[in-house]
């Protein structure tokens, strides 16, 4: 049984791959044997993944790109498949939110901006598109039997709608509408051999909220870090490690009867009504 979580020979692709996330999911599937290629915008913080892998023998490259022009994700595609000669999994991690497209007591929500709406609902859904199109070709011409997996990366604010951030969560929830619809789409016209599946993390902190969460000056939990805490059973915010049994197994042969599905991983949040 413990074979089937081996990750040994497959290759694996990570888009978003510099940040807090993504780049302990590509330090943890190098660990269970993969080959990783870690893809962003900026080459630097995928150095820096690519360097903790190498430092204890695992096989990485770091391939710059940007999701959202399928020109360049399209060279990053070939990339990978002259280093490692081929692609067995896809993990759809590039995207974020934007201060302009939050509401507060600055921002309403009759007056955020147009592009910061696009801004935000691109990087999240056209950001996983794209790649899916560009990779999920690639495994299609693998060869039958060999097949391949295809992870997005969702939220929980796709599950239940959380105050302030409406165009992140929307984007969020188109995301798990077209992880269901390409599964499907996979298994009827493509090849049954092909899985599509997405995580939906509950609260982590990451560069992006960390001070939403937390007070940059004492550290201590803002009121909404507070909020979110006191509605999350295990009463703690998530850590990068968390994720990567769900990834491991949604990643491996351990999996390989599943797909179109949605695992949270929040700590019990989702499940919980506030009494």
């Amino acid at each position: 049984m413990v074979n089937t979580f081996d990750m040994s020979g497959k290759v694996v692709a990570i888009t978003g791959g510099g940040g807090v996330l993504c780049s302990e999911m590509a330090v943890g599937l190098a660990a269970a044997g993969a080959s990783v290629a870690v893809m962003g915008r900026t080459l630097e913080p995928l150095q820096r993944v690519v360097n903790r892998i190498t430092r204890f023998g695992g096989k990485a490259v770091a391939v710059t790109c940007d999701v959202l022009e399928k020109a360049q994700v399209e060279a990053a595609c070939g990339k990978i498949i002259d280093a490692f000669g081929r692609i067995d999994v896809l993990i759809n991690g590039a995207g974020g939110n934007k201060k302009e497209a939050t509401t507060s007591s600055e921002m309403s929500f009759f007056d955020i901006p147009t592009d910061a709406i696009k801004y935000v609902f691109d990087l999240n859904f056209i950001g996983t598109l794209l790649p899916s199109q560009v990779f999920g070709k690639a495994m299609a011409k693998s060869g039958k039997g060999r097949g391949g997996v295809i992870l997005n990366v969702s939220s929980m604010s796709a599950i239940r709608p959380l105050t302030k951030v409406a165009i992140y969560g929307a984007a969020k929830a188109a995301i798990n509408n077209f992880t269901q619809w390409l599964a499907v789409h996979m298994c009827q016209h493509v090849s049954r051999e092909i899985r599509v599946n997405a995580i939906a993390p509950g609260f982590f902190l990451t560069e992006q909220n960390r001070f939403l969460l937390t007070d940059e000056k004492t550290g201590k939990l803002t009121l909404r870090g507070e909020t979110i805490v006191g509605h999350t059973p295990m009463g703690r915010f998530g850590e990068p490690g968390d994720l990567l049994g769900t990834v491991l197994w949604l990643c491996s042969d351990a999996s390989k009867f599943v797909t179109g599905v949605v695992v949270p991983i929040d700590g019990g949040f989702s499940a919980f009504s506030g009494v």
